[in-house]
């Protein structure tokens, strides 16, 4: 039986943005762990996002690849924006910005108190690894300040027609949302088809999330991929 260490593995080959790395194939899947090991190298997380997997495991876990079902997804038609948030955002409250500070932001929701977590998952080699993906121009992230200060933000994998959100913070009420709906729009203009929100929240419902079956979100997910 192979034993798994804490983190990537580092004998584990490191796959750029253009290797495809093939996960087992849904019909094998049983649970929402699909995969155990091997690292976070831009291929290994490029392949995992378009077979409807990502990484998701605590610091002292190796990393656990997983597809969740059922799944909650936010279609264009389906994006909920309240008045009053509409008002928020509408007021310049907050000043929206996308991709001008993406570490600030996933540094952000790396130390978001989040109660009933006993820590956080994004730990210093999720940060570089999406770092690197930020780098190459796939990972993105909105951004809300107030008075100069970064207040609020979210972040996620963009990719054909598809966006995986991954993880969102806030320092003042409302700014996590005024940064994600601000971004929602944005990639709604622009074609994508529909967000991933992953895990089904009450929070993600009232945005407009919608749950549908892990059969359902893969067969949208390869609609999506060009």
């Amino acid at each position: 039986m192979h034993e798994f260490k804490p983190g990537p593995d580092p004998d584990f080959p490191y796959l750029n943005e253009f290797v495809y790395y093939p996960f087992p194939d849904p019909a094998e899947w049983n649970d929402d762990i699909i995969a155990v090991g091997g690292n976070l190298s831009p291929g290994m997380l490029l392949s995992a996002y378009k077979q409807g997997i990502f990484p998701w495991f605590n610091r002292e876990d190796p990393v656990i690849w997983q597809s969740p079902d059922p799944r909650l997804v936010i279609f264009p038609e389906k994006l909920h924006i309240s008045s009053s948030m509409k008002k928020i955002i509408s007021s310049n409250k907050f000043e929206i910005t996308v991709n001008k500070e993406f570490y600030g932001v996933i540094k952000g929701c790396a130390e978001m108190y989040r109660p009933g977590q006993g820590g956080t998952w994004i730990s210093d080699d999720i940060i570089d690894a999406y770092m690197e993906l930020y780098r190459l121009g796939w990972a993105h992230s909105a951004e809300a300040w107030q008075d100069n200060e970064l207040v609020g933000g979210c972040y996620g994998i963009w990719i054909d027609r598809a966006f995986f959100g991954e993880s969102m913070f806030r320092k003042k009420s409302n700014a996590s949302k005024a940064a994600f709906l601000s971004l929602a729009k944005m990639l709604f203009k622009c074609g994508v088809v529909f967000i991933d929100c992953q895990i089904p929240t009450p929070h993600l419902q009232s945005l407009g999330g919608e749950i549908i079956s892990r059969s359902d979100f893969l067969a949208l997910l390869n609609n999506c991929l060009d």
